[in-house]
Formats: structure tokens, sequence, C-alpha cells
């Protein structure tokens, strides 16, 4: 496939000084600072999807859903689709490289209430991200904490240390893009080369590994579901939540230099390395098991510690486990960042209630300070169901995943629709856009099905999937909000009205 990322015809040379008159031409006064090169663009997208968050945090739920036979394959097959997905949705950012990145490329390309609800199907997922990344890492916290000082991880205690990780990622986010990119840009090593090392360790310590047939075909069905292929469809949550969050590019995109054509490669690179790194991972945890049920029913609480405990003993589970949550902390806190620019630049276009107040920037850093804080109280608060059901936090990788993916295929639907209206940027897929397009909308219209459907039998108030409940929430308040707010709502034109400007301004704090 042959992907151009040439300037277009008339297009100036691609430097940082062009995008923010390409900015203004989209309609916004540049007012983030544009600190961010490719690799740091990148490399948020990559700690994003985190296949050491997400790979980690949901492996007990794949050994029930399918077992190592849905997680292997399962993550083979669908790290192809989602990069149909991530080539598909660089294109269209490509063409509106903005803070606002999903929705106002639905408002671009369909209009108003395709940007409207858009947005919020983007939000509820960001938000979502936020609290499964962190609820994870405070999992792995838990279970360390386990192993080293007999610490007993109730939900009660893990959700303190979710609180805890959640305002550290606030603080480091107060303090600019630049700290938030030189973390990025460490994030994307250390993932490489902790999956290297745990791999590795995995391979040449442990005196059993499991063979190539267990690994690779060995079915487990722990979901009370007697049907083998719903059970298997449940079980690609695992790699579909993980492969969440590359639109983090576009979103970073007014913070990055040359972002039409970086924040496009940004995207596509983070999926594809982290689509074998990833396998690469999920293999090296399989083999290792020593003891199927005794992984699953893991006094810490998280199975992949189990594992990394009776194959390497206690000390060198530590060690690995350091790894996996300093990853994991990368990943929340790039989650932040991207979630925190969403708020921002839906709140300058008068979206959100309040939206006076998120849409403010601080003048030392540049920074959407009040957008950071709301991000981080929100997710905290999509993650209390915890405390109560042993499923929840299943239900919320699941709202992450059926709020942000419908938000990816919605431009992209648009974009094909619009057919020779829409106005390519200089990352293209040329003769390839239509059919990986559509092989994108409709992976998104079959994943979003799967996951609002039940996740264990019998469905009770403890097993139910409350992601169907978090959609129809968040669309009956953007209804009902579109009511209020769709006199004031609305992407500009073109910067330079006077009223525009003067309500931008306003906005620094």
């Amino acid at each position: 496939m042959s992907v151009s990322t040439s300037p277009r015809k008339g297009a100036g040379p691609s430097a940082p000084k062009d995008e923010e008159q390409r900015l203004r031409e989209l309609g916004y006064q540049p007012v983030l600072a544009r600190r961010m090169g490719g690799f740091g663009n990148f490399a948020i997208s990559f700690s994003v999807i985190s296949i050491l968050s997400g790979c980690m945090t949901l492996y007990g739920f794949g050994m029930s859903t399918g077992g190592p036979a849905v997680m292997l394959w399962g993550w083979a097959g669908v790290g192809l689709f989602v990069l149909c997905v991530g080539m598909a949705l660089a294109e269209v950012t490509s063409a509106y490289p903005t803070s606002g990145a999903l929705y106002y490329m639905a408002d671009r390309l369909g209009g108003r209430k395709w940007g409207w609800y858009t947005g919020w199907l983007n939000l509820l997922g960001l938000l979502g991200a936020i609290a499964g990344i962190d609820y994870g890492a405070a999992l792995f916290t838990g279970a360390l904490m386990k192993i080293q000082w007999g610490f007993t991880p109730t939900p009660g205690k893990t959700m303190i240390i979710f609180v805890c990780i959640l305002l550290l990622h606030a603080v480091i986010n107060l303090f600019g893009v630049r700290l938030v990119s030189i973390l990025n840009s460490v994030s994307v090593w250390w993932h490489l080369v902790g999956v290297a090392v745990i791999v590795s360790v995995l391979a040449i310590v442990p005196a059993h590994h499991q063979s190539p047939s267990f690994v690779f075909t060995e079915f487990v069905n722990d979901t009370g579901w007697h049907n083998p292929l719903y059970v298997a469809a449940i079980g690609l949550l695992l790699a579909q939540y993980t492969f969440c969050g590359y639109d983090a590019s576009a979103h970073l995109s007014e913070e990055t230099s040359n972002a039409s054509v970086s924040a496009a490669r940004g995207i596509v690179r983070a999926i594809w390395v982290s689509w074998v790194a990833g396998f690469v991972l999920l293999a090296g945890l399989t083999f290792a098991i020593q003891d199927y049920v005794g992984t699953q029913n893991s006094a810490t609480g998280v199975p992949p510690a189990q594992i990394l405990i009776d194959a390497l003993g206690t000390s060198g589970a530590t060690a690995m486990l350091v790894i996996v949550i300093a990853a994991q902390l990368f990943c929340g806190n790039a989650e932040v960042a991207a979630a925190s620019r969403m708020v921002f630049a839906f709140s300058r276009d008068n979206a959100l209630p309040g939206s006076s107040l998120w849409r403010k920037v601080s003048a030392r850093t540049q920074t959407p300070v009040p957008a950071v804080w709301l991000s981080v109280v929100v997710a905290g608060v999509l993650a209390l169901p915890s405390l109560y059901s042993a499923t929840a936090y299943g239900a919320v990788t699941a709202i992450n995943v059926i709020g942000i993916t419908p938000a990816y295929a919605i431009p992209i639907f648009l974009k094909l629709r619009a057919g020779g209206r829409f106005q390519r940027g200089p990352w293209h897929l040329g003769r390839w856009s239509k059919p990986v397009g559509w092989i994108a909308v409709v992976w998104v219209a079959i994943v979003t099905v799967l996951f609002l459907l039940p996740q264990s039998s019998p469905v009770t108030i403890g097993s139910m999937n409350y992601a169907s409940v978090a959609l129809v929430v968040v669309l009956v308040l953007a209804t009902v909000w579109w009511f209020v707010a769709r006199s004031s709502y609305g992407t500009p034109s073109a910067y330079g009205n006077a009223r525009e400007q003067a309500e931008i301004e306003e906005g620094i704090i």
C-alpha cells in the first residue's frame, strides 16, 4: 500500500508556523504551546494504548472468556482491524489537525449534530479510559503490596490507591505539555524494553512451560454462557480495550509541530508497534502459566502477578511488577493529557455545561488546568461501582470501548459519504482510502454491539454490563443538553471574528 505524505499542490512547507496558520483557517486562534515533535506525538498514543496496561489488567478476564486461544488469535485479528480503523482515522486527522479531533471532523463533514454526538461519545470513552487505566494500576499496586508486605487489597483500599494515582496524574499534567511529552518519550522505551525483559525472563527462568498447542488452541469458558462463539466474541474485549486511545495523537495536534503529518503518522505507528509487541507479551505470559486455575484465583487479585510469582518467585515477580506498574502510570498520565484536551476543545465550542470554566488555559504553562481536574474527577466517579461489584472493572473498560470506538468510525463514515467533497490532507491512503474506510466502519459497528452484551451468566445486578447503562445515560444527557446549548454550540468557520477572539482571550488565566 502506498501512503502519501507529500504536501498538496499549493501547500507551503511543513513548518510549525504553517500549522498555526492552518489552525486559524480551521477556525481557532492558537493558545496551546506547540512544543511536541513527531516522536512525542507517536509516543502519547503508544503510551495510551499501553500493552503493559491493557494486556495485563484484562488478562484475567481473557483467561475466563475463551482462554489462551482467544487471547492470542483474538489479539492478532483485532489488531489487524484496528490498524484499518487507525489508518482511516489518520487520513481524516491529517485534514483536520485540531484538539477537538473526532467531533470537529464529524462537525465539518456531517454537520453540527454529528459533531455534537461524536464529541459526547469521544468524551465518555476518554474519561472511561482514565478510569480503566488508573484503576488497573491501582490493582497491580495492591498486588505488589500484597507480595511485599502482606497487604490485603480490598475494594476500599484499592479505591484509595486509585484516587492517589489520579491526583498524581492531575498534578503532572498541570506542569505543561513539554513534561508530558518527555514522559511519553520515556514511556515508549520503558514499554518496549519492559516487554523484552519480562518475556525473556519468563522464557529462561521457569523449568516448566506450557505447550504451543495449549497456548494457541486451548479454549476456556468460565462465563456461564454455553455458546462458544458468543464467549469468544466477548473475549475480544481484552484486545479491543487495549487498542483504544490512539486518537490521543489527534487531540495533541495543536501542540505538535507539523501536525498534519506527524499526528497521522503517530496514530498508525502506535497501533502497529503495539500490535507486534502485545502479541509477544501475551504469548510470553501464557507459555509461563504454571497452574491455570490457581492463577485465575490468585490471592493477589491479579492473575499476571500470580504467573510471575509461580514462575519467578517473590523477588522476581516484584521486579517485573515494578516494570508493569510504571508503564501503567505512564499510560494513565498520557490519557489524562488527551482527555483534558478533548474537554478543553469541546468547551471552546460551548458544548459542555460550564464551558466558560473548562476552556480556560493557564497563561504560565499554556495548559487547560480546569479541564485536567474535571477529567480526573469524572474518571474517579466512573470507577466508584468497583466498590460494590466484582465485575464493575470489566464494565468500566467496556465503557471505554463503546464510547470511544464508535466515535472513531463516525468521521470515517462521514468522509466516505462526502466522497469528492472531502479535501484530504498531506497524509492519505490514496486509492486504498475507500476499502480501508469501509472495513473500519463495519468492524466498529460489530464490536460496539458486542461490548454492550452481558459478559457473564446469570445476569444479576452485580454481574450485569453497566456499559450499556453508561451509553444510554450519556446519550440522554447529550440530547437534553443539545436543546439547552444548541444556540451557542458550534465550530467556527474561520478565525478572525471579533466575538470569538474575545471569548478565547477570556479563557486565558
